[in-house]
């Protein structure tokens, strides 16, 4: 897993800038995609396009003229899946303040000839390496049933009579815990 930390930096420019004056997030997610695109392809020695940003928490905005590091690495690998984590750091060149600004793990898929391709298995050496591939792995299930779950109650509200979506609209009670009933 050691092997697979990677970091890119960028000075963030007027053209990142958003209506407020601070930095795009769709320019901190073009940067994270890229990076999750370069430490995912390094990994599979092959192209890998993405699959999905499994979750992007964004803690502070980023100021225009700050440098950001993004630091990502191999934190999970299925068959053909790799998922990356990346942390973003916003540093203040003039007085050299650092702060973690972002968290996001990106899922991306090994491509060969077109399709799919096997990747090779993480090797974990550390507690903490075997750790964030457990998480990782716990992620992958946890983002399985959740599909699922989703699946089924889109069934359910898609099966509710017009007055059924009626009482549903008018209640503040959890919507899944009504549809499950």
């Amino acid at each position: 897993m050691a092997d697979t930390y990677l970091r890119l930096a960028q000075i963030m420019t007027p053209n990142d800038a958003n209506v407020l004056g601070k930095v795009f997030g769709g320019s901190i997610l073009a940067l994270i995609d890229l990076t999750a695109s370069a430490v995912s392809s390094k990994y599979a020695g092959t192209v890998c396009v993405t699959a999905a940003f499994d979750r992007v928490d964004f803690h502070q905005p980023v100021e225009i003229g700050e440098l950001v590091e993004l630091d990502g690495h191999v934190s999970y690998v299925g068959r053909t899946s790799i998922e990356v984590t990346i942390d973003v750091h916003a540093t203040r060149l003039t007085t050299q303040e650092r702060r973690h600004v972002n968290t996001a793990r990106v899922v991306m898929v090994a491509i060969r000839d077109g399709s799919s391709s096997p990747v090779p298995r993480l090797i974990c050496e550390t507690r903490d390496e075997k750790r964030q591939y457990l998480a990782g792995r716990l992620r992958r299930e946890l983002r399985d049933q959740r599909r699922a779950q989703m699946a089924d109650l889109l069934e359910k509200l898609n099966a509710c009579e017009e007055d059924r979506l009626s009482q549903l609209m008018d209640s503040t009670d959890p919507l899944a815990e009504q549809l499950w009933r």
